[in-house]
């Protein structure tokens, strides 16, 4: 393929890692709106090569990280500091092409790009791109999440386990639950209180009750299924906080999820779309501090090659934790 071209406003930035993402396969799975030929990638790191007409913040050189929502940085939404629902937004990987490649193109640069801080490698930085930064500010910008509460967390990927070390971190008391017996060993690892294990037929939220003494106060789906947000739910006591984070494509259909119990209990339902740029500088302080630590998240790096032979199979695969992509591995 030809080397990108910077956009006006934009970057082309040499990519010295990407992640292996759920929302990757969403993609691939066709539940996206894709035009091919097409390639994936959203969660990235590397070194600006070349700046477009209007770039005044970086320069060639620069290493960077970048959410995966690039706002447009002109409307209302980005001025304020939410880019992540700019209604202009552009996404490397689902609107243009994206990161599983040696170069890629970035939009509004000033608004989405964030420096990288020394100390903080290019593969911790690439994971904040997407499910690291999406569980920071599903907890913290979101649902609020306070000292001495308790959290439940359905599904312990990479979005998961990024909860439970920032739930952890936050003073909370976590619940993690998943079907596989490597990710709940990877949740305890990071401090997870309890750890359940979902095998279609054991009583999840009641279980969660009991351990918790009466439900949790925040609980997040990082799964997304109709089932594991129900569960996410009905895990909660009264005037708890659910954040939805994993996706739940139109292709199965609207999810049913429990409203009576929503109703009755005044249970607040959030979403969260990841993380604006102008929110990063908190987060990163505390990576830097060592209070947070991606960098323990990633599993394994692995080459292009083999990342188009894995994603295919993401959705039924059980790793416990991120994989990363060097695309310049061979």
């Amino acid at each position: 393929m030809p080397d990108p071209v910077p956009p006006d406003g934009g970057v082309v930035v040499r990519v010295l890692a990407t992640g292996l993402c759920r929302s990757d396969w969403h993609a691939w799975a066709g539940h996206d709106e894709i035009s091919l030929p097409h390639v994936p990638g959203h969660e990235l790191a590397g070194v600006v090569v070349a700046t477009g007409t209007g770039v005044s913040r970086w320069s060639v050189g620069d290493r960077i990280t970048v959410p995966f929502v690039e706002g447009c940085g002109r409307c209302a939404w980005c001025r304020s500091g939410n880019a992540q629902v700019c209604p202009e937004q552009q996404q490397p990987g689902f609107t243009h092409w994206g990161s599983f490649a040696q170069y890629v193109a970035l939009h509004a640069a000033d608004t989405n790009l964030v420096a990288i801080p020394e100390g903080v490698t290019v593969e911790a930085a690439a994971s904040l791109g997407c499910r690291f930064a999406t569980a920071y500010r599903a907890l913290t910008g979101r649902a609020g999440l306070a000292a001495g509460e308790w959290l439940t967390v359905i599904g312990a990927g990479g979005v998961g386990l990024s909860s439970v070390m920032i739930a952890k971190a936050l003073g909370a008391r976590v619940v993690a639950v998943d079907r596989h017996p490597g990710a709940l060993a990877a949740a305890a690892g990071l401090g997870a209180d309890h750890v359940l294990t979902a095998d279609g037929a054991r009583d999840i939220p009641g279980l969660v009750v009991e351990v918790t003494e009466g439900g949790s106060h925040v609980s997040v789906d990082a799964a997304g299924s109709e089932q594991t947000c129900a569960n996410a739910i009905l895990s909660l006591r009264r005037r708890g906080r659910h954040v939805q984070v994993g996706l739940l494509p139109a292709a199965v259909g609207q999810p049913r999820l429990p409203m009576a119990r929503v109703i009755g209990w005044e249970l607040d339902l959030l979403g969260s779309h990841g993380m604006a740029a102008a929110d990063y500088p908190g987060m990163l302080a505390l990576i830097e501090r060592g209070d947070l630590r991606p960098q323990d998240l990633i599993e394994r790096i692995i080459g292009l090659e083999e990342a188009s032979e894995l994603l295919p199979a993401f959705d039924s695969a059980s790793p416990a934790g991120m994989t990363m992509i060097d695309p310049h591995r061979r």
